[in-house]
């Protein structure tokens, strides 16, 4: 059966979901998780929640899913192992290197690999698996098509989101709130501005980014039938009543296998939407009719939200069947005993039993104050009763045995697991760079790649894949001059799109191309397979010196620090393997599987440029990616040639110009710029986060 995991973002929200008939909830401890605004909890509630839970037989995954740099790895280790020592049955994270770390110091708890990890294809799931990783969360913007695809083969356990917030962008490749509000959402400080209004061209009335909550409800025996393990509702941002209300419809629809009532469809938008539910990625049918915004809150929020408090905060609704046993024999102490389903039991001694003056003690006497355990976690369904005849014992006591037995085992089922203890891994050991970072050009079209621009020697050319095998000519000055050509990866291939990927690598390594940058690990082998060497690209969020470390492991040539750390931390990561850093560049905000070309001029024009403008004036440019997707881009561009001194003693292997929009001419002079020949620098400049960091 489907587990139900529900979301718990306060002490309130824990009892909430789990009175609701949550088989698990989800909840924040500390600073590494991904909604860092949410109230999480202190030290006594955390531990009071997951004993509340165990209690009443309701798993506690705890969310470690962001980025930890490397003086936080200690703490966030020490969370975790605080977690495990109360008894939570899994820890979701997001971090590679983090995953690595853990893997180390916990080796027999479980993982699970949050939907910030990316994983949008089977490779994925299986890169996760050889990670060590029990259980992985898949990309919401797959099809029921491609989860089916990927569950049929999957070596570890799926989860799909079924119900709440859609991002735009896909989970842990979004840099938007980071790189105009420094809160990151891969730090779990997401400002949320997909929620905004941009401007297409028109008046400032649009909402692009905003889509619909997502709702699968009417979907779950098929999910369940395609082998998904567990279905996800978000909402640890919301209130403790939106859980209850979504957390018992949803219950009902898989263990009861009762499909959703017309008012319970009305009860699920009234506690949240936006202008509506969508299934558009579930059904593949993406496009305008999935995006809305939050509007005024129903008028009968409130009376919904009311009803479900009393239901779920004066009942204790979840209860676990149990078994009692008893035995009462002439001139013994009486015994008796109560068990689990899950095999914990408890057997205490009661007094031994008096001779009956009048009414003596029978089996029905003992079912009847035994089967009394309403208002407590516990639900009796059977008592085996052994009575001598002739004797005699109140039913005080009897009561009291009760009592006492269910108090004897709900301690017993608070009772945490023993987990292994590991050490922490070894320190990476740093390589260091000699002489002076090499240069590295990427490229977005084929008019950037001039002979002029070749002309600057650079040490690579990194060029997209799709413009490679269509141009190679275009390749061959720049490989005159002795720089390395590298196929660039688009960030997100499903496993539809794979055999047109592979094809294309085929043709790229006819041409004499040997490497290829990749920002998933879930194109890690295919691309080997095709015979690639591989660079790790920004979107594998290279956050600390573990995750160096995990890349050094599985071969990569180089890899790419993420553009959201200080150059200071850079500086100070142990480097076991070339690291490069991205110096120069419009920097993406998101890539999407929505296509704002499409949406705003109703059809298919990915050669007219695009670009939203927000309230402040600032326009982000809109640029296609494989697959029909999008690409926004950073109003500002990163620019750091005067800075050299400044990343020149980092320890970088290598610094990487990226040209989106630039025309060719822009592109020499910013190249001209890097190689001290000018001193040009363009306009609306920025210096990123290399400076101020992130939230």
């Amino acid at each position: 059966m489907l587990e139900l995991l529900s979301p718990a973002g306060s002490p309130e929200a824990v009892v909430a979901a789990v009175q609701s008939g949550a088989d698990a909830i989800y909840m924040g401890f500390g600073g590494f998780n991904a909604r860092r605004g949410a109230k999480n909890f202190t030290d006594e509630e955390f531990d009071s929640a997951v004993r509340y839970c165990r209690v009443r037989g309701c798993k506690v995954y705890v969310t470690l899913n962001t980025l930890v740099s490397d003086r936080e790895v200690t703490e966030a280790v020490k969370l975790a192992c605080h977690a495990a020592e109360i008894g939570v049955d899994a820890i979701i994270v997001q971090d590679l290197g983090f995953a690595r770390v853990l893997r180390c110091v916990l080796p027999d708890m479980p993982l699970h690999a949050s939907t910030q990890m990316s994983i949008h294809n089977l490779a994925g799931v299986e890169a996760a698996a050889e990670m060590g990783i029990s259980r992985a969360v898949l990309a919401r913007e797959l099809s029921f098509e491609q989860i089916s695809m990927i569950a049929e083969k999957s070596p570890i356990e799926l989860e799909v989101f079924a119900h709440g917030a859609l991002c735009f962008c896909h989970s842990g490749q979004c840099y938007m709130s980071a790189l105009i509000g420094r809160r990151s959402g891969n730090r779990g400080a997401c400002a949320q501005p997909c929620r905004l209004q941009y401007s297409l061209g028109g008046r400032m009335d649009n909402y692009p980014l905003s889509l619909k909550d997502n709702c699968l409800v009417a979907h779950l025996k098929e999910l369940e039938k395609a082998g998904v393990a567990c279905v996800k509702i978000e909402g640890r941002m919301k209130r403790p009543e939106y859980s209850a209300i979504v957390t018992k419809i949803y219950s009902r629809a898989i263990h009861d296998g009762a499909e959703p009532s017309e008012l319970e469809m009305q009860q699920l938008e009234t506690a949240f939407s936006r202008q509506g539910f969508t299934e558009g990625y579930f059904d593949g049918k993406k496009g305008a009719h999935m995006f809305g915004v939050r509007g005024e809150p129903d008028r009968d929020v409130n009376k919904l939200y009311n009803s479900a408090r009393k239901e779920y905060a004066h009942s204790e609704l979840r209860r676990v069947p149990i078994k009692f046993f008893s035995m009462i024999k002439a001139g013994e102490k009486s015994r008796f005993a109560v068990e689990d389903q899950q095999g914990n039991k408890v057997i205490k001694e009661g007094p031994v039993p008096q001779k009956a003056e009048n009414q003596a003690l029978t089996q029905k006497g003992i079912y009847d104050q035994f089967y009394k355990t309403g208002g407590t976690p516990f639900l009796c369904s059977d008592v085996s009763a052994v009575v001598d005849e002739g004797l005699f014992m109140p039913s005080s006591v009897l009561n009291e045995m009760r009592r006492s037995l269910l108090e004897a085992l709900s301690e017993e089922r608070k009772r945490p697991p023993v987990r292994k203890v590991g050490k922490m891994p070894k320190t990476p050991v740093d390589v260091k760079v000699l002489g002076e970072p090499k240069l590295i050009m990427q490229i977005s079209s084929a008019d950037q790649l001039t002979e002029e621009l070749a002309e600057f020697s650079p040490d690579y050319i990194y060029v997209p894949l799709e413009i490679l095998i269509n141009n190679p000519a275009a390749v061959l000055p720049f490989a005159k001059k002795g720089a390395v050509p590298v196929a660039v990866l688009p960030r997100v291939i499903t496993d539809d799109q794979m055999p047109e990927i592979i094809a294309m690598l085929s043709r790229a390594s006819a041409m004499g191309v040997t490497q290829a940058l990749i920002g998933n690990m879930g194109h890690i082998r295919f691309t080997r397979l095709s015979g690639f060497d591989l660079r790790g690209d920004f979107g594998l969020n290279v956050y600390n010196s573990d995750t160096l470390q995990v890349l050094n492991a599985a071969g990569f040539l180089s890899a790419t620090a993420s553009f959201e750390l200080r150059l200071s931390q850079i500086r100070d990561m142990q480097k076991p393997i070339n690291t490069e850093i991205i110096a120069y560049g419009r920097l993406p905000l998101m890539v999407s599987d929505q296509c704002i070309i499409k949406n705003s001029a109703g059809q298919c024009n990915c050669q007219n440029p695009v670009s939203l403008s927000d309230r402040t004036g600032q326009i982000f440019p809109v640029m296609r990616e494989f697959g029909c997707r999008n690409v926004i881009f950073n109003a500002h561009k990163l620019f750091l040639a005067d800075k050299q001194e400044d990343y020149g003693d980092i320890g970088v292997w290598g610094i990487r110009l990226i040209f989106t929009n630039e025309g060719a001419k822009e592109c020499v002079r910013i190249a001209e710029s890097y190689t001290g020949k000018t001193d040009y620098v363009p306009n609306g400049l920025t210096r990123g986060l290399y400076y101020r960091g992130v939230e």
